[in-house]
């Protein structure tokens, strides 16, 4: 959600600006603009360009003989004002002397803006944003850093901030409470970034900005006035991935790709997390005497990594007997939760810069609980603020809408739920099995991934449809969730999940017979049950697609279309190969639509903001 790069050094900002801006755009944006500084005939001077829309809007009023050792960017992701060109950052000082980009949400703008308004301030933006520049300029007295710590002090909300000044060239300050900020360093060249893809390629070190850090940054170095001496060697940290992973490799789109990188990032999330002899995982973030005596796990999550939870939670009850409940961030940090002695939360968020699982973690940390971290992103906020936890080394995500991502954390819960198992009665045998389960997923979910053309040829059939029933029983009913809800992001058309013994409860209501119902049957216990809802919705005429198991043929004899997954022996496994055909069907149901499935509309990847 937004995005802002900043660039200082001796060579030409704005190939970095630009380049750096693209990396973002699976963020998730709806406008984007640069100011860039440059020294003519021994004067500084600012250039800005902004529009609305797509990057390549901005990229189409650029001059081509655009350069400068200085800039910032930005794509913004409208919260305050409408998509206009006056809302895109970034933002002048009335003066134009001052220019800044902002992440995030000034909570007290309102009272900021009319109290400027009423020393002759004239705003030009419906923003929140809008705001910063300003207050920056109202302090600013020669010294750019102190101008931004007294400014800052008005302010109340969450903001990853990139301020430069005219009248010192070559300097830019950036500022963090609440949204991601990382800084890139090269010899006498800096990179300012709020996600660290945005740098890959251009230097391997970089420093992670923490709350409250205000950074000058110059060819010269960082000056940090938080740190003792300004020593901040220490917290210089090397990138990991690879320029490759955050590229298509062939693939027509990044969703399309991730989608079919899930047999190899799901080996990566077991690998070296399996012990054999003991017939247990080996998960050294969380404590075994935590879990030893826990009596209740609380998931705090969004969007999928709800589904996931919810999944989750239902993993431990039947395996490990801890009762386990799921719940939506933006709720609980409201709630007043009950936190006792022998709970454990688990945060779980793909880029761990969920603002509202970082307020509920927060909260949870306010009230003495212990919180375990769930994430991809190694130096994410939660990563960092959590009491333990498991990255599940999905590797870069850059569809908006996510997959390897989800599965990956499908497969941290079943190592989560194998360890406390083994903690609790699970036999060595039984975990024996459960191992072997778990290191067959990677073949079930390729295998899965084979049935391409018949999957393309269903969402052919109904792509047209203007909404879906997706319906699953026990651990299949979040994978339904989960299916409905990655058919909402990228193809626009309206779909619901039900627990299919609820369609009886009001959702057959919406049956007929231009409303398909996607049943997710494993044969598992309750098979009879879920086919017994598919012939109800058949008597109302309403199409069925069932993803079932490979050879039952009853099953595919009564509902219209059949999608195969590969058989397992243990029912509790047929989650991520059913999971892929729901992400291939969504995918090609948005491509038949024409539609952008990297970047849908309204969505954003990381929401760093309520």
């Amino acid at each position: 959600m937004c995005g802002i790069v900043g660039y200082v050094g001796s060579e030409n900002a704005v190939p970095y600006l630009v380049n750096g801006l693209k990396k973002l755009e699976y963020r998730g944006y709806d406008s984007s603009g640069v100011v860039v500084g440059k020294i003519e005939n021994g004067e500084p001077k600012f250039y800005l360009y902004k529009k609305a829309g797509k990057l390549s809007q901005l990229i189409g009023v650029l001059p081509k003989e655009l350069s400068g050792s200085w800039g910032i960017g930005h794509t913004r992701w409208a919260t305050h004002g409408l998509v206009t060109d006056q809302n895109a950052h970034p933002f002048y000082s009335q003066n134009h002397r001052i220019a800044v980009v902002h992440n995030g949400i000034i909570e007290n703008f309102m009272g900021l803006r009319a109290n400027l308004q009423h020393e002759g301030v004239t705003f030009t933006s419906e923003t929140d944003s809008e705001v910063i520049p300003n207050l920056v300029q109202k302090y600013y007295n020669g010294d750019l850093l102190t101008a931004v710590q007294d400014a800052l002090k008005e302010v109340i909300g969450a903001y990853a901030l990139a301020i430069t000044c005219i009248d010192e060239p070559n300097k830019i300050v950036v500022a963090k409470r609440g949204g991601p900020l990382v800084i890139g360093i090269s010899e006498g060249t800096y990179y300012i970034a709020s996600d660290v893809n945005a740098i890959v390629g251009n230097t391997s070190r970089v420093i992670y900005l923490e709350d409250g850090d205000i950074v000058e940054v110059t060819p010269k170095g960082l000056k940090f006035p938080t740190i003792q001496d300004n020593d901040y060697a220490e917290r210089v940290k090397e990138i990991t991935i690879n320029a490759n992973e955050t590229e298509k490799c062939g693939y027509d789109t990044y969703m399309e790709k991730e989608i079919n990188e899930q047999p190899e990032s799901i080996e990566r999330a077991f690998a070296g997390r399996l012990d054999m002899e003991n017939a247990t995982a080996k998960l050294s973030g969380f404590e075994d005497d935590v879990f030893k005596r826990t009596k209740k796990i609380t998931a705090m999550s969004a969007g999928t990594s709800y589904y996931a939870s919810v999944f989750g939670g239902l993993l431990f009850e039947q395996y490990a007997r801890i009762p386990s409940s799921s719940e939506f961030s933006s709720e609980l940090r409201y709630k007043n939760p009950i936190v006792n002695e022998d709970d454990v939360y688990f945060a779980i968020s793909q880029s761990g810069e969920t603002a509202d699982t970082i307020e509920a973690m927060k909260e949870i940390h306010e009230k003495g609980g212990k919180v375990f971290g769930i994430c991809n992103v190694v130096s994410s906020t939660i990563a960092r603020q959590t009491d333990g936890g498991a990255f599940i080394h999905a590797g870069p995500e850059i569809a908006v809408a996510s997959t390897k991502a989800f599965s990956n954390t499908l497969i941290v819960y079943y190592l989560l739920a194998l360890k406390f198992a083994r903690q609790r009665g699970m036999s060595k045998e039984e975990g024996t099995k459960f191992i072997q389960r778990i290191m067959e997923q990677p073949r079930l979910v390729k295998t899965a991934l084979e049935n391409k053309e018949k999957i393309h040829a269903i969402a052919k059939k109904y792509c047209k449809a203007k909404e879906f029933l997706y319906l699953g029983r026990g651990l299949m009913y979040p994978i339904a969730m989960e299916g409905a809800l990655k058919l909402k992001e990228i193809s626009y058309i309206h779909a619901e999940a039900f627990a299919a013994g609820e369609i009886k409860h009001g959702p057959i209501a919406l049956v007929d017979e231009n409303t398909p119902s996607v049943f997710l049957v494993p044969d598992d216990f309750l098979r009879e049950k879920v086919i017994s809802g598919i012939k109800e919705i058949k008597a109302r005429k309403g199409p069925v697609i069932a993803i079932g198991v490979e050879g039952d043929k009853e099953l595919e004899s009564i509902v219209d279309d059949f999608i195969p997954v590969p058989k397992i022996e243990n029912p509790s496994f047929y989650a991520l190969p059913m999971v892929a055909v729901c992400q291939l069907f969504a995918f090609y149901c948005a491509k038949e639509l024409g539609l952008d499935v990297d970047q849908p509309r309204n969505l954003a990847k990381s929401v760093t903001v309520e």
